[in-house]
């Protein structure tokens, strides 16, 4: 939409509030909201004031002020704000109007820049499927003498025994057996119906939904794919209606890799490729049905991806999801088929629309606007360097004998290991002014000191298991 239709769109449905949303350095949706008739074609020029200081990563506050400005064609009305439209933002600097660099929709969207600078490519197009848990409740909390947390979820194996008249239907989704249950022991049916319809109403385009393989109510449903920035924008609207669809019908959902232990976590595949003049530039003849740039792509991802953990799984609860035997990839190489590699050549129909590979490795937590740029600018790299993947594993990782692992890098096992591997391999992300190295460096910063620093200071509950009667 343009300005004007988004306003004629505004009297249209009797609109008397606008919602401005944009996302902070880490990875957190925010918002603010002004009433409609602040709203005016100049807006979408001019923007409005934010205090830069007051968010994570951002401004200093001798610079604090920053400009928010609405993105016309981002507007949908939202489902959950009576008589709201709501639109996404990109942050300017208020004095030389300049696009933030640390604003990491302006990311994604110079690395779209780039690519078509290239050459190689006018679209890179992403479809990505996160997974979610939706629980009943969730209570967790630490200070200096105690620390927990409790999960329950009414479909969780672990509630077999209960007596609770609301609990004792004797159905249960048992550990590792999610994968499409039928209802009633699927309880969360009509919960992901109401999502995928309240997407598809707010313009994101839905391919499928179902239960995922965990108990305890672990959930999918599939974006169909589309350019980077318009995907990563789309994940943001997909988080926003799955949290409130589940807070109105009494539960809550978070999108956390790995909030239960021994069984499945939370991942976000991405399925990639590259077009231009609306042709599949990954479809050919070669191993998988793919062209030679695609398997260069390949290369560049694999070769660079201890570094892009750091964007792609960016927390310290995404390495307890990448550990053998619960479907998450955990040795760098590639396959057709085999979902046990870090990246999948997914059997198709002969299409040429539909030829693509899935990075299986980031999670649900990721910034999507950093991920998914820091991915494009991987792949280029592979395909301006040749970059030779190696050769395809069709084997399943999980049963190679430890001599034939050893042939293959394994994935990092720690934040601090991703955050150092980007410390040593990020020139790729600077390429076209994309990252810069200010973005790189608080990165790093911000996750050492406020999460892999805070959770390494503090005592974890099963070390009293371990240790307390030493």
């Amino acid at each position: 939409m343009t300005p004007k239709e988004v306003l004629a769109l505004c009297r249209r449905e009797e609109i008397r509030a606008v919602d401005l949303r944009f996302m902070d350095f880490p990875g957190t949706q925010k918002h603010f909201t002004i009433p409609v008739k602040a709203l005016t074609e100049r807006s979408f020029d001019e923007g409005f004031s934010i205090d830069g200081s007051s968010l994570r990563g951002w401004q200093a506050i001798n610079e604090s002020d920053m400009l928010v400005v609405p993105q016309p064609e981002t507007a949908f009305v939202d489902p959950f704000m009576q008589g709201t439209l709501a639109m996404t933002c990109n942050i300017q600097d208020p004095i030389t109007r300049e696009s933030y660099a640390k604003d990491p929709r302006n990311v994604a969207r110079k690395a779209e820049v780039y690519m078509r600078s290239t050459g190689f490519g006018d679209t890179a197009q992403f479809g990505v499927e996160a997974e979610f848990f939706v629980f009943d409740h969730a209570r967790f909390d630490q200070n200096e003498h105690e620390g927990y947390y409790h999960l329950d979820s009414i479909e969780g194996e672990w509630n077999r025994g209960s007596s609770a008249a609301a609990e004792n239907a004797g159905y249960r989704v048992r550990r590792r057996e999610g994968y499409f249950p039928m209802p009633p022991a699927d309880t969360l049916q009509d919960l992901r119906t109401e999502v995928m319809l309240r997407l598809q109403d707010c313009g994101v385009e839905v391919e499928a939904q179902h239960h995922e393989v965990a108990t305890g109510g672990q959930c999918e449903i599939d974006m169909r794919y589309g350019p980077l920035l318009q995907t990563a924008d789309h994940l943001l609207r997909y988080k926003y209606i799955v949290k409130n669809v589940a807070a109105r019908r009494g539960k809550t959902a978070t999108f956390m890799p790995k909030p239960i232990w021994n069984d499945n976590g939370s991942g976000m595949h991405m399925h990639f490729s590259l077009w231009k003049n609306g042709e599949n530039l990954f479809a050919g003849n070669g191993y998988g049905g793919l062209t030679d740039m695609a398997m260069h792509a390949i290369g560049g991802i694999l070769r660079h991806a201890p570094a892009l953990f750091a964007f792609c799984c960016p927390t310290t609860n995404s390495y307890k999801r990448l550990i053998p035997g619960y479907e998450a990839p955990v040795n760098l190489t590639y396959s057709f088929r085999n979902r046990s590699a870090a990246i999948r050549i997914p059997v198709n129909t002969s299409s040429p629309s539909t030829r693509r590979f899935e990075f299986r490795c980031p999670d649900s937590a990721c910034n999507p606007y950093l991920a998914m740029a820091a991915v494009l600018m991987a792949a280029l790299d592979g395909i301006q360097h040749r970059s030779d993947p190696g050769p395809p594993l069709d084997k399943d990782i999980y049963d190679l004998a430890a001599d034939e692992l050893e042939a293959f890098q394994q994935v990092p096992t720690s934040l601090e290991e991703s955050l150092q591997a980007l410390r040593n391999d990020h020139a790729f992300l600077l390429r076209g002014d994309v990252f810069t190295e200010d973005v790189i460096d608080t990165w790093i910063w911000y996750k050492r000191t406020h999460e892999a620093q805070a959770i390494r200071e503090r005592p974890h509950p099963w070390e009293f298991a371990l240790y307390y009667d030493v």
